[in-house]
């Protein structure tokens, strides 16, 4: 592990300076994925701003009606929250999904959303790849890539985004809060949050350099019935080979409305707004969903190893959205 020096912010202003005042400077919360990369010496921070003690964890009603989660509020509580549990339960099943109860207790909300691939090839220092080394290659492109994206990849990187908290809060259409080195805060829609590769994979999001989320914003509860559907390897918390996180409101048999977003199939959470309406009006049926999963899938690209990506999606789709349209 490289040299650093480390502070621990008192308050946001404290906080901001130091981002400011150090190159190459990490803000830390959970540290859940950061530090392992530090260890491997994929991420090299000079200076680690100790964001921890921010008055950032609580989660509050809107004015609007909805729930401001600070963006230190850790995943297990956030998971066991009445509010969350009742009114947005997609989230709470996606974070019960998504790590066990230790790493739960010690990720954050905003640390989950800028969370790095996965992909074998970043990890491993020997092996070109894109995000970690600008114009070195992609490994992963003739390599094992049986977990890699199959939507919104290019020849540059093909690697997936591993939240599946991001995915849940994609359907939701939250709000991402947060504040800059000057102090300016803006309010930026999940969906444009992380940013597809691209001939640039190493730009993962849109935040500015030494930009802070602050906190997440759920809009009002919507109708419909809500579910998070995760196809992995094994049960016991790996990552998703593809995830669907869905909301359909049904009227008698016809759906009124519909949103649902994927996950482990792209640089981030994969929303179709053609898809979703062609259900809304439709009869629920399973020919209404093969075809809703045929349009997201169209231009679904393999790249070998992950080939069965395609049809495992469209198949977990039409189940997703089947059992998002039951009654009850």
């Amino acid at each position: 592990m490289k040299p650093f020096t480390y502070q621990r912010a008192e308050d946001l202003r404290d906080a901001l300076a130091g981002a400011a005042g150090t190159p190459n400077a990490k803000f830390i919360s959970g540290g859940t994925n950061l530090l392992d990369l530090m260890k491997l010496e994929i991420e090299r921070p000079a200076h680690l701003v100790d964001i921890n003690h921010l008055p950032f964890n609580s989660i509050e009603e809107t004015g609007e009606g909805g729930l401001r989660i600070g963006a230190q509020v850790r995943n297990g509580t956030l998971a066991a929250d009445p509010r969350i549990r009742s009114g947005y339960p997609v989230l709470a099943q996606a974070l019960l999904a998504g790590a066990s109860a230790q790493i739960r207790n010690k990720a954050s909300t905003g640390g989950n959303l800028l969370q790095r691939t996965r992909c074998y090839y970043f990890y491993d220092r020997n092996m070109p790849c894109n995000k970690r080394e600008p114009g070195s290659g992609c490994a992963a492109l003739h390599g094992f890539n049986r977990m890699h994206a199959v939507l919104g990849s290019s020849d540059a990187c093909i690697a997936v985004h591993p939240s599946d908290m991001a995915v849940a809060l994609s359907v939701l259409d939250a709000i991402v809060e947060t504040t800059d080195i000057d102090g300016a805060t803006r309010q930026i829609p999940i969906g444009d949050l992380h940013r597809l590769p691209g001939s640039t994979p190493d730009i993962e999001t849109q935040l500015k350099l030494g930009e802070m989320i602050t906190a997440v914003i759920l809009p009002p509860v919507q109708p419909g019935k809500q579910l998070y559907r995760k196809v992995r390897d094994r049960a016991s918390y790996a990552f998703a080979l593809v995830s669907v996180a869905a909301i359909v409101d049904v009227a008698g048999d016809t759906i009124t409305g519909a949103r649902f977003a994927l996950g482990g199939v792209a640089a981030k959470p994969w929303r179709s707004p053609e898809a979703e309406a062609i259900l809304v009006g439709q009869r629920a049926s399973s020919e209404v969903f093969e075809k809703t999963a045929d349009a997201v899938l169209a231009n679904a690209v393999g790249r070998g190893g992950n080939d069965f990506k395609i049809p495992l999606a469209k198949r977990t789709i039409q189940h997703a959205l089947a059992a998002a349209s039951e009654r009850g």
